[in-house]
């Protein structure tokens, strides 16, 4: 006798409703019907024009621009439980307060902690992500998750430029392990900008650890916000003798004068996922900046985590 699985509805936040018509039509299901309204003080309130009795919900939200997009999450889970779910995945390609993951200093909030309480709190099944800030933050979650990896993506994307003298660099001490794992698909050796911050988004000194010379060098972050520490990791590698460099990185928050920042810098490109949404004006005055699309690793994920397959499958690298 084939196996039953429950019907599949996938609905999508206001934050995130371009991505999330890409993971409908990759999956072959259209998105549900769901009404977002808002109160003249900015109230939200998300309501389901279909039933979700007994379904296997997949709630498609990042968390960029945390404040109204986390809560419009939260309110809209807690309406999927109240109508009766039978599961609720939360589907969170950009996991924002990802950074502040350890009382680094003291009579500080662990932000990502408290983000992995109100989720579960809120009635959430699991949650799908990626390329979180740090790996850990998955045991702040009771319930299970689903970590995938952009690797995936990036690595045929560079494999098919056909870099001569490849090197991969972290543009910081922190993302030294992942540049390092990153790495291994092509045998390359890594190399790490050592920076030093006054305080957040502002950086004092930045020193360069391994020789860049006559290399073509990929940068490898997971987030970019005022994209302050890639531009000048980029010219510290040019400065000392790089044929090229390049800047991989999966969330593009592109905060302030980002994009201005990655056009007129040193990069030849700045290759970023769709997980947050750019400014469609901004981008189209940066030309550096190349999108690959994570719809389809995303569907098959939410096919696997549905039809009960293996998640680890996905992290198979071509």
């Amino acid at each position: 006798m084939p196996l039953q699985f429950n019907t599949v509805k996938l609905f999508a936040g206001s934050g995130t409703q371009e991505l999330a018509t890409k993971i409908s039509k990759s999956y072959g299901k259209p998105l549900g019907d769901m009404t977002l309204s808002k109160f003249s003080d900015g109230e939200i309130q998300p309501f389901y024009n279909e039933s979700v009795r007994g379904s296997d919900v997949f709630l498609i939200q990042s968390t960029n621009q945390p404040s109204d997009n986390l809560l419009e999450l939260l309110l809209m889970i807690d309406a999927a439980k109240r109508a009766s779910a039978h599961f609720i995945t939360v589907v969170v390609p950009y996991f924002g307060y990802a950074r502040q993951d350890r009382k680094d200093k003291p009579r500080v909030a662990i932000g990502a902690k408290m983000i992995a309480n109100l989720i579960t709190a809120a009635g959430a099944s699991r949650i799908m992500t990626m390329d979180l800030h740090a790996a850990q933050i998955q045991g702040f979650f009771d319930i299970p998750v689903d970590h995938l990896d952009g690797a995936i993506i990036f690595v045929p994307y560079i494999k098919s430029l056909n870099l001569e003298n490849l090197m991969i660099a972290s543009p910081d001490m922190g993302g030294s392990y992942r540049a390092r794992t990153f790495a291994k698909f092509f045998n390359a050796e890594v190399v790490i900008c050592d920076k030093r911050r006054k305080r957040a988004n502002e950086i004092e000194s930045m020193s360069i650890i391994g020789d860049v010379t006559g290399m073509d060098v990929v940068l490898i972050d997971d987030i970019c916000d005022t994209a302050g520490t890639l531009s000048k990791a980029a010219a510290l590698i040019m400065e000392n003798g790089a044929k090229s460099v390049r800047a991989v990185c999966t969330h593009a928050v592109l905060s302030g004068k980002a994009y201005e920042t990655i056009e007129n810098s040193v990069l030849t490109e700045m290759i970023v996922t769709d997980t947050i949404q750019l400014n469609p004006e901004k981008a189209a005055l940066c030309s550096k900046i190349k999108v690959l699309s994570t719809a389809d690793l995303f569907a098959n994920a939410i096919k696997n985590v549905n039809e009960h397959g293996s998640i680890s499958d996905l992290f198979d690298v071509k």
